[in-house]
Protein backbone atom coordinates (compact mmCIF):
# COMPACT_ATOMS: atom_id res chain seq x y z
CA UNK A 1 0.00 0.00 0.00
CA UNK A 2 1.32 3.41 -0.94
CA UNK A 3 0.83 5.95 1.85
CA UNK A 4 0.94 9.66 0.97
CA UNK A 5 0.43 12.78 3.07
CA UNK A 6 -1.59 15.61 1.53
CA UNK A 7 -2.73 18.92 2.93
CA UNK A 8 -5.96 20.79 2.26
CA UNK A 9 -6.13 21.74 -1.42
CA UNK A 10 -3.44 19.27 -2.51
CA UNK A 11 -4.04 16.39 -4.92
CA UNK A 12 -2.88 12.94 -5.96
CA UNK A 13 -2.88 11.83 -9.59
CA UNK A 14 -3.44 8.17 -10.56
CA UNK A 15 -2.50 7.33 -14.11
CA UNK A 16 -3.23 9.98 -16.71
CA UNK A 17 -6.87 10.64 -15.97
CA UNK A 18 -7.72 10.20 -12.25
CA UNK A 19 -7.18 13.02 -9.77
CA UNK A 20 -7.97 12.84 -6.03
CA UNK A 21 -8.05 16.15 -4.14
CA UNK A 22 -8.34 16.98 -0.44
CA UNK A 23 -11.28 19.40 -0.28
CA UNK A 24 -11.81 19.75 3.43
CA UNK A 25 -10.81 18.54 6.87
CA UNK A 26 -13.34 18.65 9.74
CA UNK A 27 -12.15 16.91 12.90
CA UNK A 28 -11.61 13.25 12.04
CA UNK A 29 -13.31 13.50 8.65
CA UNK A 30 -11.54 14.27 5.40
CA UNK A 31 -13.57 15.41 2.41
CA UNK A 32 -12.05 14.31 -0.90
CA UNK A 33 -12.96 14.96 -4.51
CA UNK A 34 -12.36 12.49 -7.31
CA UNK A 35 -12.05 13.47 -10.95
CA UNK A 36 -12.23 10.41 -13.20
CA UNK A 37 -13.59 9.48 -16.64
CA UNK A 38 -17.21 8.33 -16.72
CA UNK A 39 -16.16 4.75 -17.54
CA UNK A 40 -14.27 4.50 -14.21
CA UNK A 41 -16.60 3.32 -11.43
CA UNK A 42 -16.01 4.93 -8.02
CA UNK A 43 -17.75 3.67 -4.84
CA UNK A 44 -17.28 4.07 -1.11
CA UNK A 45 -15.87 0.79 0.24
CA UNK A 46 -18.99 -0.15 2.23
CA UNK A 47 -21.17 0.31 -0.87
CA UNK A 48 -18.71 -1.68 -3.00
CA UNK A 49 -18.79 -4.59 -0.52
CA UNK A 50 -22.62 -4.65 -0.62
CA UNK A 51 -22.59 -4.64 -4.43
CA UNK A 52 -20.15 -7.56 -4.50
CA UNK A 53 -22.26 -9.57 -2.01
CA UNK A 54 -25.40 -8.92 -4.05
CA UNK A 55 -23.62 -9.95 -7.26
CA UNK A 56 -22.48 -13.22 -5.64
CA UNK A 57 -26.04 -13.98 -4.49
CA UNK A 58 -27.44 -13.18 -7.92
CA UNK A 59 -24.88 -15.37 -9.70
CA UNK A 60 -25.78 -18.33 -7.45
CA UNK A 61 -29.45 -17.79 -8.27
CA UNK A 62 -28.73 -17.64 -12.00
CA UNK A 63 -26.59 -20.77 -11.76
CA UNK A 64 -29.50 -22.65 -10.16
CA UNK A 65 -31.90 -21.34 -12.80
CA UNK A 66 -29.55 -22.47 -15.58
CA UNK A 67 -29.34 -25.98 -14.14
CA UNK A 68 -33.14 -26.08 -14.01
CA UNK A 69 -33.41 -25.04 -17.66
CA UNK A 70 -30.77 -27.60 -18.64
CA UNK A 71 -32.72 -30.37 -16.88
CA UNK A 72 -35.94 -29.32 -18.62
CA UNK A 73 -34.21 -29.45 -21.99
CA UNK A 74 -32.64 -32.84 -21.25
CA UNK A 75 -36.04 -34.27 -20.31
CA UNK A 76 -37.64 -32.83 -23.44
CA UNK A 77 -34.90 -34.28 -25.62
CA UNK A 78 -35.37 -37.69 -24.01
CA UNK A 79 -39.06 -37.53 -24.89
CA UNK A 80 -40.23 -37.25 -21.31
CA UNK A 81 -42.94 -34.86 -20.30
CA UNK A 82 -41.91 -32.58 -17.48
CA UNK A 83 -44.24 -30.12 -15.81
CA UNK A 84 -43.02 -27.70 -13.15
CA UNK A 85 -46.24 -28.04 -11.16
CA UNK A 86 -46.20 -31.86 -11.37
CA UNK A 87 -49.52 -31.72 -13.22
CA UNK A 88 -50.35 -33.33 -16.53
CA UNK A 89 -50.01 -30.93 -19.41
CA UNK A 90 -53.24 -30.24 -21.22
CA UNK A 91 -53.34 -31.96 -24.62
CA UNK A 92 -55.63 -31.16 -27.48
CA UNK A 93 -57.42 -34.26 -28.73
CA UNK A 94 -59.05 -34.21 -32.14
CA UNK A 95 -62.12 -36.30 -32.88
CA UNK A 96 -60.63 -37.82 -36.02
CA UNK A 97 -57.16 -38.11 -34.41
CA UNK A 98 -55.67 -35.69 -36.94
CA UNK A 99 -55.36 -31.94 -36.72
CA UNK A 100 -57.75 -29.99 -38.96
CA UNK A 101 -56.55 -29.01 -42.41
CA UNK A 102 -55.45 -25.49 -43.03
CA UNK A 103 -57.50 -23.54 -45.56
CA UNK A 104 -55.83 -23.20 -48.94
CA UNK A 105 -53.88 -26.45 -48.74
CA UNK A 106 -55.40 -29.26 -50.77
CA UNK A 107 -58.82 -28.55 -49.36
CA UNK A 108 -61.96 -28.09 -51.34
CA UNK A 109 -64.03 -24.94 -50.71
CA UNK A 110 -67.04 -25.51 -48.48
Amino acid sequence: MLILTRRLGESITIGDNIKISVLGIHGRQVRIGIEAPSDVVVHREEIYVKIQEENRRASKSIKGDLFGVMNLLKNKLKGKEHDLDNKRSAKVEYKNKRPPRRPGRNSSPT
